[in-house]
């Protein structure tokens, strides 16, 4: 398995983590849970986030990452 394509896999699973805590915070009732759902969901983000840039960095520094799989 490819660097490019473990960095792929690691963001996937990143966004999903991030789509389930947003959809426990909608569903949920309790407003204190509500909160800290979104509150985690935010953070989730931020990990996205990073982990986009380090795999655009891994691209740009990294030519022979820069393929299709």
């Amino acid at each position: 398995m490819t660097v490019q394509t473990q960095m792929q896999q690691a963001i996937a699973s990143a966004l999903s983590v991030e789509a389930s805590l947003t959809q426990f915070s909608l569903e949920t009732e309790n407003q204190q849970m509500k909160q800290l759902y979104s509150q985690l969901a935010e953070q989730q983000r931020g990990i996205v986030t990073q982990l986009e840039g380090r795999y655009q960095q891994i691209l740009h520094e990294e030519p022979q990452f820069n393929q299709n799989p």
